[in-house]
Order: structure tokens, then C-alpha cells, then sequence
């Protein structure tokens, strides 16, 4: 499962991060209340999504503050129930958030995890979220698998830097990938941008995308996420080949009713400064494997 799960900051002041935002005197007035509301939503979201065949063995976030979330959210919110562990690395993001990757032990026998620097720094440009690789073996068969989990630079103002920020965070990826030819791989997370986008001529050519590729029909609710009146797939999960045959060739978009608006948009946890008390401005996406 992957799941932008947008902004889950603890109530305590990192010094080294600009989160002053999301504290009980900052502009959204982060309070104790809403943050365990918002890990009671997360907790609901998966909960929902295991009713479809269990608790999803791995699941892969972004947006995660630190590991003080992570522990409340795997030990203290409702989620405990499903046992969790999970893999973090603290990153170079300004307002420190990161990737983070929830796994199942009885599914899943982590061996090793690494933070992959995207160079945005040395190429003069705002420093972005690493890349996590995690890798194990699948309990059941026994069988290796490489597991990615990204949230690329922002599409904000839509300008020259940030295209380029995120085609280097591409090829960062596509060096990674290449060390691991043949190997069973798994990618998911929020690329901020559509399947078309250049950034990804270089990735298919090493991985299959889960996400559908043809012209989307723009009155109808497509994708993942909702931005101005319109639906797109910024979120994505491919495989490498050798997995094919072991995949759906489709990723399910959720779309729980508890997670969408009158409208039939994502229930946000924030539109702008306002406190909507929604689950998230992205939907979540779940694979089965066979």
C-alpha cells in the first residue's frame, strides 16, 4: 500500500527544521487532539484497506515528521493492532519530513535499509526528501525484494528549478535501479507528476508502471489526487519485470466514501490555514501480490 499521508507532525519543536507551522502557536494551531486525530484517520485508513485481504503487508508513506510518529502511530494509535514495525531515516528536508516504510514481520524479514541523497544541494538547488531502500525477504517463498519508497520536489509555481529537481530525483532512482538488475523491485510514492511526464521516459525503461497510461476523461474522478478541479495520478507504484507475473497489472486507487468530501474529493486534514479534519489530500493506493 502506498499513502501520501499529508503533513503528520508531532506537537514538539525539532530544532533543526523549520516545523514551526505545526505547533500548538503555529499558523495551524497543531494541537495534541488533532494529532492523534489525524493517527486515529491513518489507522482507519489502512484498517479499511485490510478489510479487503488483511493487513497490508508493507505499507509505504510520506509526509511522516520523525520516528516519534512512527512509534506513536505503530504502538500507541489504534493501528497497534496490526503489529507493525518500520523503517526511517531522517532526511535534508527543510521541514523535515520523510519517507517512511511500515512492514509486517510475519511477511516480511527486513535485512538491510539505506537513505539515498538526491544531489539537489550540489546542483544549487532547495534540498529535497531522500529516497528510502529497504530490502528483505518475503517469508513465504523466501525470495528477495527490493522496496523504494520516494516523494519527489514539489510542483510549486511550476517553475524551471523544480523540473529540474525532480529529473534529478529521477535519475538519482534510475542509478539505484541499476545496481539491482534482475532483481524483484517494488517503487511507490509520489513522483508530483502525471504518468507522461519526462521524468519518466528514463524509469520505464527499467520498471512497469501500475498506474493507467491512457488519456484520462476529465469529468470523470480519475487518480489520486484533486487539484484545481482537476483529478491526476501523481502517485504511483511500478514493479521491475521480474515481478510481472507475480502482479495485478493495475494499482487500486481507495476510494472509501469516509475518505472523500460532498464532492467527491479528498477530505483533507487542511485547506490552506483551515482545519478540515479530513484524512488527506491524497488518496491511497494498494497492490496484490500473487
Amino acid at each position: 500500500m502506498w499513502y501520501n499521508v499529508e503533513n503528520v507532525f508531532d506537537t514538539q519543536h525539532d530544532t533543526l527544521k523549520n516545523d514551526f507551522d505545526f505547533l500548538p502557536q503555529g499558523t495551524y494551531h497543531w494541537t495534541p487532539s488533532r494529532y492523534w486525530k489525524k493517527l486515529d484517520n491513518i489507522s482507519r485508513v489502512i484498517a479499511a484497506v485490510a478489510e479487503q485481504g488483511g493487513w497490508p503487508m508493507m505499507v509505504g508513506m510520506c509526509e511522516v515528521e520523525n520516528d516519534t510518529v512512527l512509534r506513536d502511530l505503530t504502538c500507541r494509535a489504534p493501528l497497534r493492532a496490526a503489529h507493525y514495525h518500520y523503517v526511517h531515516h531522517e532526511g535534508p528536508d527543510l521541514r523535515g519530513v520523510d519517507c517512511c516504510l511500515l512492514y509486517q514481520p510475519s511477511h516480511f524479514r527486513l535485512l538491510g535499509s539505506e537513505s539515498i541523497r538526491v544531489p539537489s544541494v550540489e546542483q544549487g538547488m532547495r534540498p529535497t526528501r531522500d529516497i528510502l531502500h529497504a530490502w528483505g525477504r518475503l517469508v513465504r517463498t523466501d525470495s528477495m525484494l527490493h522496496v523504494f519508497v520516494l516523494h519527489f520536489p514539489s510542483r510549486a509555481g511550476g517553475n524551471k528549478a523544480s523540473t529540474e529537481n525532480r529529473m534529478l530525483a529521477a535519475q538519482t532512482l534510475c542509478q539505484a535501479l541499476d545496481k539491482l538488475r534482475g532483481q524483484r523491485i517494488l517503487v511507490m510514492g509520489d513522483f508530483n507528476a502525471e504518468p507522461k511526464d519526462p521524468i519518466f521516459l528514463p524509469i520505464q525503461q527499467r520498471l512497469i508502471s501500475l498506474i493507467p497510461q491512457h488519456h484520462k476523461e476529465l469529468r470523470k474522478a480519475q487518480g489520486s489526487y484533486f487539484y484545481q478541479g482537476l483529478w491526476g495520478y501523481i502517485d504511483h507504484m511500478l514493479i521491475s519485470p521480474s515481478m510481472q507475473s507475480c502482479c495485478e497489472p493495475r494499482a487500486h486507487v481507495v476510494r472509501f466514501p469516509f475518505l472523500l468530501t460532498d464532492k467527491g474529493t479528498p477530505w483533507r486534514t487542511f485547506q490552506g490555514p483551515t482545519y478540515k479534519g479530513g484524512y488527506s489530500d491524497h488518496l491511497p493506493l494498494y497492490i496484490e501480490l500473487k
